[in-house]
């Protein structure tokens, strides 16, 4: 039998069907056990209800659930019948209903699913965006799904499936508009999980998987969901909202469960340290915490000095901290820092960094930075870095990252065109920007004018559309960019306006309704919202608006440099 997802999943059922896969934690009730053999009945569920409605293998199923165990059931149904899974968020509070419809319109109409799992309070909203002639053929409500009986007879058409095919599609999480799907074979993700287990020493019978991610995220899909569970690891597996609200119940739980990895975005070392309280590290025990995994966005020294110094007196060791550079587009990991060390940290000439595309090691007095690495790529991935034109470039000089590996996607889904433009002579071109020292990759910039806020990805433009939606604000009349926040871990977002009015009172309103506009229309809450006189704002030769010139300006004039 070919080595699959659903094959794999029927192994640990065979072998080990009352071993803990996972532990889910709900907040205000009882931590819930999901043995192998529970999961795969729960899944079973699924995989018959799609079987009944004519889904057919390699045909789309997106799901769209709240945080609950329903969801983990529903992935792995769709896995069982040999469809595509493909986790989206859900509506929350924090998203205008209006533009989130319109992106999951476009996104079905591009990605052409053949049914959507999701619950009845979602309804309208679903169906709302399924169009006249869409491919999805059902709508599947779990209120109408639980409570079947499964078939476990072990004939599901997703143990027919070769480790060539598409096994699931990852949305890139992008401000508005239209998200690409990367789309990823069963053989790419088994070349992730045994090149990323053997750099991070994975031990089956010892480690322990806390995670509190989205699972709609490749961090949360991949390491703290897939990793555990095909390589028969106990995950304790907890909602990010819950986490949101009370982030202490993560260093709670590794203590409860023994836990020893996890994955976090930057932001959330910063968050950790200022919102847990004493009263709540009350017995709590992180010695067995031997990794705790930076990646998602550029990692930053000090946001592990500030984790490590709030909670080095519950037994946290300073080598448990360590980083990695990931992308979906790869399945998860590129590279990751040796375990048992501390990662390599250099300090580097600020002025260099910043004018040019150098690295220089920081005379003692002068302005430097403190830039952490990222690590050495995994045995299965090759890493180069290059100027516009594809040269390579030498060690400790800042170009564009370019990398080949036996775990990258087969295609963005049905875009062709975009999958063409991402590769170089064989090179995937990630967008992002660093440089190579020792063999180690130190991640410097984002793709292009990217900025990214607590882990997800927001780009300037999405924001400046909004904003020239606003009346009196004109196209080309408008900046957005990003700062890093030294207190927070992640990047502040500015954005900067010219007016015509010089009347105060009229530029407070003025920004108060850029502040909403944008808040209720993207992921992205406003703090920092500049409005100026006309000619404010810097463009280019070709008129367009420079945001690096921008930002250089602004830091300039309020005396953050």
């Amino acid at each position: 039998m070919n080595k699959t997802f659903s094959s794999t999943l029927l192994e640990h059922v065979t072998k080990t069907p009352d071993k803990a896969s996972i532990y889910f934690l709900e907040a205000g009730a009882e931590d819930r056990t999901l043995t192998y053999q529970i999961l795969f009945e729960d899944a079973a569920v699924f995989a018959d209800k799609l079987q009944q409605e004519g889904i057919l293998p390699g045909e789309v199923v997106v799901l769209i659930i709240d945080y609950r165990v329903e969801l983990l059931a529903g992935f792995w149904g769709a896995v069982l019948q040999g469809a595509i899974p493909s986790i989206l968020p859900f509506l929350t509070e924090k998203l205008n209903p209006e533009r989130y419809l319109a992106d999951l319109t476009s996104l079905i109409s591009v990605t052409k699913p053949a049914a959507v799992i999701t619950y009845s309070d979602f309804k309208s909203i679903v169906e709302k965006a399924i169009q006249p002639g869409s491919s999805v053929r059902s709508i599947l409500y779990l209120e109408d799904i639980l409570g079947s009986e499964p078939d476990v007879n072990e004939s599901f058409p997703g143990l027919n499936r070769n480790p060539d095919d598409i096994v699931l599609l990852q949305h890139s999480s992008g401000t508005t508009g239209l998200q690409k799907g990367v789309a990823l074979s069963h053989q790419a993700v088994f070349n992730q999980l045994q090149s990323l287990s053997e750099s991070i020493r994975l031990n089956p019978a010892e480690d322990v998987v806390v995670s509190w991610l989205p699972l709609y995220h490749d961090m949360g899909l991949i390491a703290g969901f897939l990793l555990p569970i095909l390589s028969g690891i106990p995950l304790v597996l907890m909602s990010p909202f819950d986490w949101v609200r009370a982030p202490y119940r993560l260093l709670q739980s590794v203590s409860r469960y023994q836990g020893t990895l996890s994955w976090m975005p930057n932001f959330a070392y910063n968050f950790c340290a200022r919102k847990i309280r004493d009263r709540h590290l009350d017995g709590v025990d992180l010695s067995t915490w031997r990794a705790v995994i930076n990646c998602s966005e550029p990692v930053r020294w000090e946001s592990h000095q500030a984790f490590f110094e709030r909670f080095k007196d519950c037994g946290l060791a300073p080598e448990a901290l360590q980083t990695s550079y990931a992308m979906a587009e790869n399945t998860f990991g590129v590279t990751q820092s040796t375990l048992g060390e501390e990662p390599r940290i250099q300090r580097i000439d600020r002025e260099s960094f910043l004018e040019s595309d150098l690295i220089i090691p920081a005379e003692d007095g002068n302005p430097h930075l403190v830039m952490m690495s990222s690590g050495r790529p995994l045995d299965n991935t090759q890493i180069r870095v290059q100027d516009p034109h594809g040269k390579v470039l030498p060690e400790n000089t800042i170009g564009e990252i370019a990398l080949q590996s036996s775990c990258m996607l087969n295609e963005y889904y049905r875009r062709p065109d975009i999958t063409e433009k991402s590769f170089q002579d064989g090179w995937f071109l990630t967008g992002d920007y660093g440089y190579l020292s020792g063999e180690e990759i130190f991640v410097t910039g984002r793709k292009k004018d990217l900025i990214i806020v607590g882990g997800k990805n927001i780009y300037p433009g999405d924001l400046e559309e909004l904003i020239y939606e606003i009346p009196g604000i004109h196209p080309g009349r408008a900046v957005v960019f990003g700062l890093f926040n030294e207190d927070l871990g992640t990047e502040d977002v500015v954005a900067i306006a010219e007016a015509d009015d010089p009347d105060p009172l009229a530029k407070q309103e003025l920004a108060d309704r850029i502040r909403a506009h944008v808040t209720q229309n993207s992921p992205v809450s406003l703090r920092f919202v500049e409005i100026t006189g006309p000619n404010w704002i810097i463009k280019t030769s070709s008129g367009k608006v420079s945001r690096s010139a921008n930002k250089e300006k602004y830091i300039l004039e309020k005396g953050l440099a």
